[in-house]
């Protein structure tokens, strides 16, 4: 329709205006949406034969995102979860356009009705104490990599702080005076300040010592003075696992990840009885809701629940042997 802006025209908005400008949307959440509509163009560009740059928005109809989710779980083997988030991009981004080309309006409606995707919830994963000890431990101190990722342990398992926020962290942002906090802009561009305990203070201060490799480094920089990559944080902590798993054996079978130690934070202030709203805020979670999981993960509470309740009365029975024929049908 004459007038109408284009898909390129709408995908460039979309990034610019609606995410980078008005939402001012974390460089996470960016590269997570640009990610979605990178494979998607590839998906549309093998399916119509045509160059993404000459795709019309019409060409991205509802028939073809489906196709295209399919094939990133039956392909890529991405999971139910993967699959959702790529739809939130494309929903994001169809519910911009809805403003911008009201002619379509149909086709978005049809796009935006796709459903998400249900899938089993499994148990957060999280370390027990001795294994956080072991973590902790497995740097090698000597070294200034070492005191580095002994720091950055320490501090994700006391805060909790997302992996993007832990890597986002400048100097100035770590108060040790009194009150002594670390301060971040967390997920929904919101500020929040999380209190640091005395050891973990003791040790930030001891790293804040080391020499400056270049001007304006982050507070944990890799070997150049740049910011750690996700990349780098995932290697430095399977590294530190392999040399923990011989003082702690349970840690052979356990994915330590950044979320893993932020989850561990959660259960260890949940086991110290912190009330859920106040685990909420201090992980940064948009509703009290998100905190839940961690309230179905914790065996140990619920146990401590169930030796306060009284026990029922119940009596073992005799085991008599069932009638043949209703033996047998209840075999078939």
């Amino acid at each position: 329709m004459t007038g109408q802006p284009t898909f390129p025209t709408l995908l460039e908005g979309f990034f610019t205006r609606r995410l980078m400008q008005q939402r001012q949307a974390s460089a996470h959440t960016i590269a997570s949406y640009r990610d979605t509509f990178r494979l998607l163009l590839q998906f549309a560009q093998k399916r119509l034969r045509r160059a993404p740059s000459t795709l019309a928005l019409e060409d991205i109809d509802a028939s073809l995102v489906v196709d295209f989710l399919d094939e990133l779980e039956k392909v890529r083997n991405v999971t139910a979860r993967t699959r959702n988030l790529r739809l939130t991009a494309i929903h994001s981004f169809f519910r911009y356009v809805a403003f911008e080309a009201p002619a379509n309006a149909a086709q978005i409606q049809r796009v935006l009705a796709i459903p998400a995707k249900r899938f089993t919830r499994a148990l957060v994963p999280f370390l027990s104490r001795l294994e956080v000890d072991a973590l902790l431990a497995a740097p090698d101190q000597r070294t200034w990599s070492g005191r580095r990722d002994h720091a950055f342990i320490l501090l994700a398992v006391q805060t909790g702080l997302r992996l993007s926020e832990l890597t986002g962290l400048q100097r100035q942002d770590v108060h040790l005076g009194i009150g002594a906090h670390v301060r971040v802009i967390g997920k929904g561009r919101k500020e929040r300040c999380t209190p640091l305990s005395k050891n973990t203070r003791t040790v930030l201060a001891a790293w804040m010592k080391e020499p400056l490799g270049v001007a304006d480094q982050p507070l944990f920089p890799n070997a150049r003075g740049g910011r750690l990559s996700a990349h780098g944080v995932h290697y430095l902590l399977a590294k530190h696992v392999a040399v923990a798993t011989s003082a702690c054996q349970s840690l052979k079978h356990k994915r330590v990840s950044p979320h893993v130690l932020r989850h561990t934070t959660a259960m260890d202030l949940l086991q110290q009885g912190v009330e859920q709203s106040v685990i909420a805020l201090w992980l940064g979670h948009e509703s009290i809701e998100t905190t839940q999981v961690y309230l179905d993960a914790n065996l140990e509470l619920k146990q401590r629940v169930l030796d306060k309740v009284t026990p029922l009365d119940g009596t073992p029975g005799r085991y008599r042997p069932d009638d043949k024929l209703l033996a047998f049908l209840r075999s078939l």
